[in-house]
């Protein structure tokens, strides 16, 4: 029985839209704004700190952190902008699947880059002698080429215990996209060896993440209350100040979602939240990080006036 509900299931409905006219008018250029920001946000890092040449670790772990909200708005946002313009919030089975697959592990990759530039920061100013050799060129891209493998093979055993549930109560998602929590509660068969799973592994990743950011800021404040110069002090802590509040954002909302009990279920609350998550915070970390940032505004400010500069050559060039 369980068998042939399951295969039954060729696709899902996603209900986290409205069906009212002028609200789904206004979801689309809502989402379709926050979309655009975050890409020309995102790829505005990742073009300086390449062309720019800032090769200090802090610049290539959030290269990183840019590639990663660039998929991950991009696995949530362009589904509900095709949804709202055709009105067919319909998805296949493999495509719900491979969304989830890429949610998960995109979520905790971001999770683990934040922990490891948390790392840094530590490491920068509280050993700042030996920051080089610790943070070395090999050392970082270890670093954030375990973080990316160990995610996505984690990702695999979510979604492929994820999507072996027989789910014959329903099809329709109450979600704006394919997530673990709501996926869970349209399967007829007990879930508790998901959700344990599910908590097992935010618990090793998300909160091992968050304890070892926790307990690098805490080393880290210690150390610049120690600093006996206002101005060094104030110095001191703007460097890490932009990464505080985006990591504040990134894992308030992740222990909302994924670490609440199965019977607390709010779903307009668990909505707004993962879209937060998924979208507006990807969004707001190149804003948060290239406003305080005075290097990078340098950095760039060089390379719009080197462009100006060789468009004004090339102009006398042709004439």
């Amino acid at each position: 029985m369980e068998s042939s509900n399951k295969t039954s299931v060729t696709n899902f409905i996603l209900l986290g839209l409205s069906d009212v006219p002028h609200l789904q008018a206004i979801c689309f250029l809502l989402f379709l704004l926050i979309y655009t920001i975050t890409l020309l946000g995102n790829f505005l890092i990742i073009v300086v700190v390449g062309f720019a040449k800032l090769c200090s670790p802090m610049y290539f772990f959030l290269s990183n952190l840019s590639c990663v909200d660039i998929c991950l708005s991009s696995t949530v946002v362009p589904r509900i902008l095709v949804s709202t313009l055709s009105h067919d919030t319909s998805i296949s089975f493999l495509g719900c699947a491979a969304q989830e697959y890429f949610l998960a592990a995109l979520g905790a990759t971001e999770c683990m880059i934040l922990a490891i530039m948390a790392y840094d920061r530590y490491t920068a100013i509280c050993h700042p002698l030996h920051y080089n050799t610790i943070m070395n060129k090999t050392f970082c891209i270890y670093l954030t080429l375990g973080s990316w493998t160990v995610s996505f093979l984690n990702s695999v055993i979510h979604a492929f215990l994820t999507f072996k549930l027989p789910f014959c109560r329903s099809n329709k998602i109450n979600h704006f996209f394919c997530e673990m929590p709501p996926l869970f509660r349209l399967s007829c068969k007990e879930t508790l060896f998901n959700e344990i799973l599910m908590y097992i592994a935010a618990g090793l990743m998300a909160l091992s993440s968050f304890i070892l950011t926790l307990i690098s800021y805490i080393h880290i404040i210690s150390s610049i209350l120690k600093i006996k110069s206002t101005r060094r002090r104030e110095k001191t802590f703007y460097t890490c100040a932009s990464h505080l509040i985006v990591v504040m954002l990134f894992y308030g909302n992740i222990l909302i979602v994924y670490m609440q009990p199965h019977s607390t279920f709010f779903p307009k609350r668990d909505r707004a939240v993962s879209i937060f998550y998924t979208a507006v915070t990807p969004m707001l970390n190149p804003i948060i990080y290239s406003i305080r940032n005075q290097v990078f505004l340098g950095a760039l400010r060089k390379l719009v006036n080197k462009k100006m500069f060789l468009s004004r050559l090339l102009k006398i060039a042709i004439t």
